[in-house]
């Protein structure tokens, strides 16, 4: 058998850590098995004292209404059945002594005894019931009594457990500090007065092996060191220019990942981001074109999310990749850089065939993934074959990771001001209800009361008036709580269409006219902030129906592509669109077109009288939103 010094440092510390950790879990599962046993002992006292209860509870059953006491004496039994045989589950179980046991029979005797008077049909007297009660009452305490003196005594021990493992702690971090200074601190200084002979230009320096594990192995290791020094001298200034030449290419490594930072931590857009990321990787990795794409949570459709340099038909025939339809979008849960080969595919495999046509013959596909969460791919183009070292994997990924942190970032930017906007909001409600509202309210009364003290014969002009007065005030009052349920109104950063469907809800209520939303295509999710302002239109949109329209019925349509548009369209009177400009006097439809230009985006009022009115509002292709929005929507545009 060898001897510990010749082990290795491995073994040595498992072996110490594996006895320190016998030790530890014995005395832990020793300690949970008695929390276990004090647990039951505490639950099994409660059924005790619940016993106790029911023993007064037949007593005074059986003064009053004998004839449920059959009930409670099955009760009984169940909990003296309990007692005996106990509940793992709950956890439930008696710690059975001579003394718990002797206790617990005299209970069960006793209640034989009892359970047959007390039952049958003509009970005893109440002075006989109340003092068999008063002494049954007594043993089952004693019974109670001997099972705290036993949960005493298990608490008692683990007191000392406790105390046994806080000096097993204290034991174990001196053993280990021991070990280490032996088995780690004493090689390392020998070590380290070794390299500073070294560093002095002491190249006979040898250390003494001492033992065979990692140390001594690191040892024999220093002293080949020194002796290939000794050898290798003459040939230094080669090498000094080889590392030269590496230290220059990881510069050069550095200098790109500043700048893509640098330009990443200025946009502001997505679109811009997307698109100047874009120019920069390729330039970086010197590829002929680039495609940046973005996934859904269930990874079955790809997105392009902006391009450089590529084909005008393959910009309009990816917009949207079906998972695995050809060499990109390929869902990777790790990150790691592929070199495809285009034309390995073979003319048999299912692809689409645009990277042939472009002339195209290598793809690199670098996976865009955000805390372990692949969220889309960088896709590099070449002509000509390549093939990628180590350390130009390492910076593509490195790139990837620094685009997914950019667009998480414009994302918690995004809900930072739709959160301002709604807080903002919400606080001009609240001013509105306890101001405009409160005054709203109070001149409704007043002119209630008005038209009531007017006399039967009052002029026919004044009560037209008080009623101009009455729809007046009435009108107020329904702008100011149509505002009040718009200002709480907030968007959804995962979906905008569940926020769609709760404003069409809220206008079914208030109007109760008929809606009807649907949505098509395939797009990028908006943005939170942008998302608000849309709501914000379509309500307005939505409010100028409610008002003037006249309408039956309503219609919300949506388009995610090419282009976001949101379409509100009713079968009301409408009007004529030409003659029909908005002024000052129009402030809804100043401020629609005022909020849609804000976000980029245009409005569009169409009318055509008795036919109906059609408000579109249409986004610029810059108002997608940020990485994790879109990625929560994935599953939803697929």
């Amino acid at each position: 058998m060898r001897s510990v010094s010749s082990w290795p440092l491995a073994s040595k510390l498992a072996a110490l850590v594996a006895t320190l950790l016998a030790l530890a879990l014995g005395s832990i599962g020793l300690t949970l098995w008695i929390t276990w046993q004090l647990d039951g002992g505490a639950a099994a006292i409660n059924e005790a004292g619940r016993m106790r209860m029911q023993t007064y509870r037949v007593a005074l059953m059986l003064r009053d209404s004998p004839s449920d006491v059959n009930a409670l004496a099955h009760q009984f039994d169940e909990s003296l059945e309990l007692l005996e045989k106990g509940d793992p589950v709950r956890p439930l179980f008696v710690p059975w002594n001579a003394e718990a046991r002797e206790r617990f029979a005299r209970v069960r005797a006793q209640w034989q005894t009892l359970r047959p008077v007390w039952t049958r049909a003509r009970p005893p007297a109440a002075t006989d019931v109340a003092r068999e009660a008063g002494h049954f009452v007594l043993l089952i305490d004693s019974f109670d009594s001997a099972i705290e003196a036993q949960l005493a005594r298990w608490t008692a021990i683990l007191n000392a457990l406790q105390l046994a493992l806080l000096v097993l702690a204290v034991g174990s971090a001196l053993a280990l500090l021991y070990v280490g200074h032996l088995s780690v601190l004493a090689p390392v200084f020998r070590l380290t007065g070794g390299l500073a002979r070294i560093e002095r230009g002491d190249f006979d320096t040898r250390i003494e092996v001492e033992s065979q594990d990692e140390f001594g192995q690191l040892s024999a290791g220093f002293n080949r060191m020194a002796q290939n020094l000794q050898q290798l001298y003459a040939g230094l200034e080669q090498k000094v220019r080889e590392k030269t030449a590496s230290l220059e290419t990881e510069r050069a490594r550095l200098a790109a990942l500043y700048e893509v930072s640098a330009f990443l931590s200025e946009a502001n857009t997505l679109d811009a981001l997307a698109r100047g990321f874009a120019q920069r990787v390729r330039r970086i990795a010197g590829a002929d074109s680039v495609a940046i794409r973005w996934s859904g949570e269930a990874n079955e459709r790809y997105l392009l999310l902006a391009g450089d340099s590529l084909p005008r038909f393959m910009i309009e025939d990816e917009q949207c990749l079906a998972s695995r339809s050809c060499l990109c979008g390929h869902p990777q849960s790790m990150p790691g850089a592929r070199v495809i080969p285009v034309l390995a595919a073979g003319p048999g495999a299912a692809t689409l065939g645009h990277c042939a046509r472009a002339g195209y013959t290598t793809l690199v596909s670098v996976p865009v993934i955000l805390h372990q969460r692949t969220l889309g791919e960088i896709d590099l183009f070449f002509h000509e074959a390549i093939e990628l070292s180590a350390q130009d994997r390492d910076l593509l990924d490195a790139l990837a990771s620094h685009l997914a942190g950019a667009m998480e970032n414009l994302r918690v930017t995004a809900l930072e001001r739709e959160t301002a906007v709604s807080e903002e909001r919400a606080l001009l409600a609240s001013e509105l209800h306890d101001s405009i509202a409160q005054s709203l309210a109070f001149l409704k009364i007043q002119v209630q009361l008005l038209r009531d003290a007017l006399p039967a014969a009052a002029d026919s002009s004044v009560a037209r008036i008080v009623d101009e007065l009455d729809a007046g005030v009435r009108e107020s009052t329904g702008d100011v709580r149509e505002l009040l349920v718009h200002f709480r109104t907030r968007g959804n950063t995962e979906d905008i269409e569940l926020a769609l469907r709760t404003t069409l809800r809220k206008f079914e209520h208030q109007t109760g006219l008929a809606t009807n939303l649907s949505i098509e295509g395939h797009g990028l999710p908006l943005d939170a902030d942008v998302q608000v302002q849309v709501l914000h239109v379509l309500q307005e949109a939505l409010s100028n129906v409610r008002k003037h329209a006249q309408a039956r019925e309503v219609w919300l349509e949506v388009q995610q592509s090419p282009l976001w548009s949101f379409e509100v369209r009713d079968d009301g009177e409408g009007f004529d669109a030409q003659q029909h400009r908005p002024g000052e006097t129009h402030v809804g439809m100043r401020i629609m077109r005022e909020r849609a230009a804000r976000i980029g985006g245009e409005v569009v009022v169409d009318s055509v009288p008795g036919a109906g009115t059609c408000v579109t509002l249409t986004l610029a292709s810059s108002q997608c939103a940020t990485p994790d929005a879109i990625h929560q929507h994935g599953a939803e545009a697929a």
